[in-house]
């Protein structure tokens, strides 16, 4: 049977806020698990759902990765759209004023650097400076929920940013409701905070055992591969590298023109064999603005259900900097968030001066990001907030 997402559970419910006035933040792949855009079920449920809020790519969930997000009116239900990610990231006092009830709903991917987590962190903070209730209504983690394969670095919080903003693991393995709950109270923020759990998921789950099919959370994970290996791959945005953005392969591919695909191909098969296998493949992609046809290999998880996708992604970017020593550059990654784009690398793996590590030795290096990705305490820190077995 087909699990069911916290949207599922509340619609068999009559709460006796239903007809408060409610602030919704949502987007176009927060769907019932028959598909219908949650702002919409819930309306048609009888909730008086007045105003609603988006995440970074907008309520559509395909604006451009880091792009400004405006204010708008919803095209589905004709309500106000207060934008999180354009010149801010909480509601105002003046936002939610008229409103009573604040509800989370959006998909995860499962990796710090997502910002849809920390645009819920805002939004519990609105709601306890406010005074208001909020629910979030949960979903599954699409990578699974074992603990024991989470993955660090932690987040040093001396850069915390809007793709790091506290101290988890790059690979949490956590669902939004179980972040919610822990981070209202380690943070003591108070916040009248109910999570309406989904229904039979386990934590050993992967997307695969869902019985549904996918829907890109954004605009670049256009699968459950891509949202595999995405916790390591997304490394490459802090390089001259592409991921195969705008491309039908994008988070499963890398490429560059001037790869050496003989090399890259004898040492990943002789490094990387038993976790990844590669393919070669030509992809149009843009390059400093121009269109090229560009060499490089697409990655196929061997077994997702034990794949370290922190660690490998990180050894695929040390590998392809120490083949390729004259061509390889680190680069800027301007967003909406870090309009410069500087210090990208250190932001996503949570480490001042990340670029550094990387000119270390490979085993030197290897041994560093042993003792970087300890995540002992994050996964007793965690355990009381847990709510699925």
């Amino acid at each position: 049977m087909p699990l069911q997402f916290g949207i599922d559970i509340l619609l068999k419910q009559n709460p006796d806020w239903k007809n408060k006035p409610i602030g919704l933040l949502t987007n176009d792949a927060a769907k019932t698990n028959k598909g219908i855009y949650t702002r919409q079920a819930l309306i048609e449920a009888g909730f008086n759902i007045t105003t609603l809020f988006s995440p970074e790519h907008g309520i559509s969930a395909v604006g451009e990765d880091g792009a400004y997000m405006h204010n708008g009116k919803d095209t589905i239900t004709g309500l106000p759209i207060i934008s999180l990610y354009g010149e801010k990231y909480m509601p105002t006092p003046a936002d939610v004023k008229e409103i009573s009830i604040l509800i989370f709903d959006i998909p995860d991917a499962g990796t710090r650097f997502y910002t849809y987590l920390w645009t819920m962190t805002y939004f519990i903070q609105a709601a306890a400076l406010n005074n208001k209730q909020i629910i979030i209504l949960d979903r599954p983690n699409p990578i699974g929920g074992n603990i024991s394969h989470c993955e660090g670095p932690m987040l040093s919080e001396s850069i915390s940013s809007f793709i790091g903003r506290f101290n988890i693991p790059i690979k949490h393995q956590t669902t939004f409701g179980e972040l919610a709950l822990f981070f209202n109270a380690t943070k003591n923020w108070n916040a009248h905070l109910q999570v309406i759990k989904c229904e039979g998921w386990k934590r050993d789950y992967l997307f695969f055992d869902w019985s549904l099919p996918w829907v890109n959370p954004s605009p670049a994970l256009q699968n459950s591969e891509a949202v595999i290996l995405y916790p390591g791959l997304c490394f490459f945005e802090a390089t001259n590298v592409s991921v195969g953005r705008g491309t039908p392969y994008s988070f499963e591919w890398i490429g560059a023109s001037w790869f050496n695909m003989t090399a890259i191909t004898m040492i990943f098969n002789n490094i990387l064999s038993e976790d990844i296998k590669i393919d070669h493949l030509k992809l149009s992609v843009t390059e400093n603005t121009i269109l090229t046809h560009v060499n490089g290999i697409r990655i196929k998880v061997i077994n997702p259900y034990h794949y370290d996708a922190v660690l490998n992604g990180l050894l695929l970017l040390k590998l392809i900097k120490d083949i390729h020593t004259k061509d390889f550059k680190w680069m800027p990654y301007p967003t909406n968030a870090n309009p410069a784009g500087t210090n990208h690398l250190s932001l996503l793996l949570g480490i001042p001066n990340a670029e550094a590590i990387f000119e270390l030795p490979l085993q030197t290096w290897l041994q560093q990001m042993t003792r970087l990705f300890k995540v002992d305490d994050w996964r007793k820190n965690i355990e009381p907030y847990l709510l699925y077995v």
